[in-house]
């Protein structure tokens, strides 16, 4: 047993670097853990007694144990304590241990002949963005400093203008630009989270939404995607910092809150003080009918959008939307970063917005032709896949029969093909039998790709579901 004295012992001067305790600890103890000096299954102190101990805050080690957690070092269980995990979570040298998101190490270190299913983001670009930018740049930029740090006037005005169409009333000091969706995310999270708070997700869920909230040294709790009961009582329960929430056409599900579920979660939300932010990225992509009114037409929530999906992700035009003194706020922490976004491309994505509607339309009509064509390949070639077809948005939902789809993925690379699984988006350890499949790519590519993947099928053997825990970094 590893008493609190002789972990203190071994921890030795831990604090003595850069960076926040909480991160400095978790170093330390993965050390100790990785060396052998804290054997597999070994009992750790309490997060009190051993903040006690070490003269730090509680939420300072309940962080460094979290980490620990997410990276399958230590696992932690109601009723038996802390342990550091046995040895086959993080040293099965037969199974290969994440580091990383797939998704993310694909965009990094992209493979040559490799039909990529992990990044869900479209390649064509509309002509119409050479249009605009050729407009921007005949702009006359003398006399403007080019540092606006909560966004061209232009940009934030065409973006409000386009809310209050949409029935939510918006003024452009309630607008933030930013560099992408994800840099929206991540400032959201920089400001609002902080080590040890809770923050409830959904379970699967946009995983760079997971990476920004895991940075923060946030303590996760899951609901069920379309569980709007269990996520208010949560809310009343555990009275987290914030709930992150993607409503319309939910990635990866597909699924879309009802209405009356938004207003619920609104009032909810506003009576006990906690932040919502509303990841409304996918809400132009339904294919039929226009999803229900945003959460943010019911209370006040900050709501992320972006151009990615819609336009294209080389924009790098996102937005928050929410209460002009926390745009303020948020406007202050963006200048600290980058001083405020490029500004011929947010004149160019203000041309865009004005068009949007017709953009949308092509790039819906797109969307829907793929994904019939992926829909028809699986029931053809894969028939015991099992999926429900989406409503919008660019991804399916796939659960496999047997086996896990983190193993299967790597049999899948074997035949060109990467996917991502779902353990990948399901910080509870759930979804792993499930995977992501994209349908943005032209239809032969996705009727190739599904031909490949029954190929890969076939050679597959399941194994029991991996009980790993790993270390998740779009």
């Amino acid at each position: 047993m590893t008493s609190c004295e002789d972990l203190v012992a071994r921890l030795g001067r831990w604090s003595a670097g850069h960076g926040p305790l909480y991160m400095l600890l978790a170093t330390r103890i993965r050390q100790l853990i990785d060396d052998g000096a804290l054997p597999p299954d070994s009992p750790l102190p309490p997060d009190r007694t051993l903040a006690t101990a070490l003269a730090v805050g509680r939420t300072t080690v309940v962080a460094a144990y979290d980490l620990l957690t997410q990276d399958g070092k230590i696992v932690r269980r109601q009723g038996s304590g802390t342990r550091v995990a046995p040895a086959v979570l993080y040293a099965d040298p037969a199974r290969p241990v994440d580091s990383a998101n797939p998704l993310f190490l694909h965009l990094l270190e992209p493979l040559d002949n490799i039909l990529q299913l992990t990044c869900a983001a479209p390649k064509v670009v509309p002509p119409e963005v050479q249009d605009a930018y050729r407009k921007a740049l005949e702009t006359s930029f003398t006399g403007d400093l080019g540092y606006r740090p909560v966004g061209h006037p232009l940009l934030r005005q065409a973006i409000a203008d386009r809310y209050t169409r949409q029935g939510v009333p918006t003024d452009p000091d309630q607008i933030l630009v930013t560099t992408g969706g994800q840099q929206a995310l991540a400032l959201l999270a920089r400001l609002l989270v902080g080590p040890g708070d809770r923050v409830v997700v959904e379970a699967p869920t946009y995983p760079g939404a997971l990476e920004v909230f895991r940075e923060c040294a946030a303590v996760f709790r899951t609901v069920p995607v379309g569980d709007i009961e269990t996520l208010i009582r949560v809310m009343r329960e555990d009275r987290p910092t914030v709930v992150y929430l993607i409503p319309s056409h939910q990635n990866p599900t597909g699924a879309v809150m009802p209405a009356l579920a938004r207003r619920r979660v609104a009032e909810v939300a506003t009576a006990l003080g906690i932040k919502v932010i509303e990841d409304g990225v996918m809400a132009e992509l339904g294919f039929d009918a226009q999803p229900p009114l945003p959460i943010a037409a019911y209370g006040s929530v900050l709501t992320v959008g972006s151009l990615s999906k819609v336009i294209w992700g080389g924009l790098r035009v996102g937005w928050i939307r929410g209460s002009a003194p926390l745009i303020m706020q948020l406007g202050r922490l963006k200048a600290v970063h980058d001083l405020g976004s490029n500004i011929p491309g947010q004149l160019a994505a203000a041309e865009l917005v004005s068009i949007l509607d017709s953009l949308r339309a092509r790039r819906v009509a797109s969307l829907e032709e793929n994904h019939d064509v992926l829909c028809d390949g699986l029931r053809t070639l894969l028939p015991d896949w099992r999926f429900t077809p989406a409503l919008g948005g660019q991804t399916l939902w796939v659960e496999l029969p047997r086996g896990d789809a983190t193993s299967f993925a790597q049999v899948a690379l074997r035949h060109d093909v990467a996917l991502l699984p779902g353990t990948s988006l399901d910080v509870s350890g759930g979804s792993k039998t499930w995977l992501r499949i994209p349908f943005l790519e032209p239809a032969d590519v996705i009727a190739e790709a599904v031909r490949r993947l029954a190929v890969a099928w076939r050679d597959y053997e399941p194994t029991a579901p991996t009980t790993a825990l790993t270390s998740l970094v779009v």
